[in-house]
């Protein structure tokens, strides 16, 4: 199971004051104080006039977010953003670490975690409310049709998870099973699990830069051991199309402890450039998915989501010299702890954005600051089964039953707000 190394290269620099990790906050802060200085400025060439300042406060009024106004009132819901409230029958909604389709390293208390309490959040959107996933109906729903998860191993976490939700609706779990007789713990390739009663695949795809790495060119330097090759989109995509539903994840493979400082470099127009950062690359990458899905898929059946960056929380070190996360028993109550947006969430986002003219249905999958607090729910030290006791910590992946399912039930809510039915 792949480990996230440091990506201090993936963040910026956070505001000295711990008010602006607050998401939804910074634009009514910063239009609040641009509306200050422009009463101060005023003030300075004309008299004080109350009839001016409240034509400049009616002005931002409309430029400044309602930030207590239910976003249900829209007829949306953003569920991205609120908070973890405790619930002790949210776990029992769910499923359980005995479902067969969980891998070793997910089942954090057969692995020996003592304290349940990770399963006993649950997320509250701010201004309205999170659907209750509805196994049947997802499943009735995509009948006869496929689900796809396309990328890195926190992606195969929320596969898993999504699987373990759909089977609570199917009593005989013998009718689910991997369509080439593969099992769950292999790493490699793709695994295609098939509903038998639904005629419906649910698969995960292992690309975790999502374009092809392979060899250097012939006259690349020695240092180069491989290239990743941000003009050439993943030779697995050719599966991917036709699905009903794509789930993309890409980002923890993109820094430099899993790139150019192991020698691998990237490649664009058949030259390596060893100069290119990492995270233009990834930008770059992220435009070569965005020409494949306006080429390949059909508008018309296919619902994209890319996930947002699903954050780490090592402490007291990195993932390979001694940090933890192990002692995180609840999730973060300290907004002063959050961590800023990744860059990743920012290309991802501006990627999308680009395809808007096409009526597309691609969305931006935004789970990271609603995972930014949960520091409990990683495996930490209770890994899989035969892992030597000296060996890192995971603080990257995601204990099952638990956080992921709430990515999951957002793609549900999101799915049934579109009217999604497989055709």
């Amino acid at each position: 199971m792949d480990l996230q190394p440091s990506n201090q290269s993936q963040k910026p620099q956070g505001f000295p004051f711990s008010i602006f990790t607050r998401r939804d906050l910074r634009y009514p802060l910063s239009f609040f104080g641009v509306f200050v200085c422009s009463i101060a400025i005023l003030n300075l060439f004309t008299p004080f006039d109350s009839h001016v300042i409240s034509r400049l406060g009616s002005l931002y009024s409309q430029i400044l977010p309602d930030i207590h106004k239910s976003s249900s009132s829209s007829g949306t819901c953003d569920y991205s953003y609120g908070r973890w409230v405790r619930d002790k029958n949210h776990a029992l909604q769910l499923y359980s670490e005995n479902c067969p389709f969980l891998d070793p390293g997910f089942r954090c208390s057969q692995s020996g975690r003592k304290d349940e309490d990770y399963r006993q959040w649950r997320w509250q959107p701010a201004g309205c409310d999170l659907l209750r996933f509805n196994a049947s109906d997802f499943l009735e729903r995509s009948r006869n049709g496929r689900i796809v998860f396309a990328g890195d191993s926190i992606g195969r976490n929320q596969w898993e998870s999504l699987l373990c939700m759909l089977a609570e609706a199917v009593s005989n779990k013998s009718r689910i099973y991997e369509v080439n007789g593969n099992p769950i713990t292999k790493h490699r390739g793709f695994l295609s699990m098939r509903f038998q009663d639904y005629n419906l695949t649910v698969e995960y795809y292992r690309a975790p830069f999502l374009v092809v790495v392979g060899h250097p060119t012939q006259n690349a330097s020695s240092q180069v051991r491989t290239t990743v090759k941000v003009d050439q989109f993943h030779w697995f995509s050719k599966h991917w199309v036709g699905a009903d539903v794509l789930i993309f994840s890409a980002g923890h493979w993109w820094n430099e402890d899993k790139t150019v400082r192991i020698g691998h470099y990237f490649e664009e127009a058949g030259k390596v450039n060893l100069t290119m950062d990492v995270m233009e690359a990834f930008r770059r990458s992220l435009q070569t998915w965005k020409a494949w899905v306006l080429k390949n898929l059909d508008p018309q059946r296919t619902h994209v989501f890319f996930r947002s960056y699903s954050p780490v929380h090592y402490r007291n070190g990195t993932w390979n010299e001694g940090g933890l996360c192990d002692t995180f028993t609840e999730p973060e109550r300290d907004h002063k702890h959050l961590e800023p947006d990744p860059v990743n969430n920012l290309y991802i986002s501006e990627a999308i954005k680009q395809m808007e003219y096409e009526n597309w249905k691609v969305q931006f999958l935004n789970i990271t600051y609603l995972t930014e607090f949960r520091n409990d729910g990683h495996p930490s030290k209770y890994r899989e089964p035969g892992t030597p006791a000296d060996a890192p910590q995971d603080c990257s992946h995601w204990c099952l039953p638990g956080v992921p399912d709430t990515w999951n039930q957002l793609i549900y809510g999101n799915l049934q707000a579109k009217g999604f039915r497989t055709k």
